[in-house]
């Protein structure tokens, strides 16, 4: 089942930007991730604007692909400069629909 990593990053010392931008992608390359956006483009819709520089929207193949990329020790430093930088959270989803009315969409 398809799977998607959903990062909210504020950046607050862009030092880790430049070498996390250039080669994070390839580490979730291997593990079949796939970037769909990753974007300071943010347009509040509806509710309380987030405090946010960017989301990124990373699909993967299944959840083990997007916890195999998260837990690679390859990552892991860059994830340590992330955290170091930065303050936000990461969310993994599936593609399912949670009600099951959507044809095209596994029951969730």
């Amino acid at each position: 089942m398809t799977a998607f990593l959903i990062a909210e990053v504020k950046v607050t010392d862009d030092g880790w930007v430049p070498d996390y931008a250039a080669q994070v992608h390839e580490i979730a390359a291997r593990h079949g991730g796939r970037y769909l956006s990753r974007s300071g483009n943010i347009r509040t819709l509806e509710g309380d604007a987030p405090d946010l520089t960017l989301i990124a929207l990373i699909e993967f193949p299944s959840m083990e692909a997007v916890e195999a990329f998260v837990n690679d020790p390859d990552y892991a430093p860059f994830a340590t400069a992330r955290r170091a930088g930065s303050t936000g959270r990461f969310l993994a989803i599936d593609d399912s629909d949670l009600a099951g009315g959507i044809p095209y969409l596994p029951k969730g």
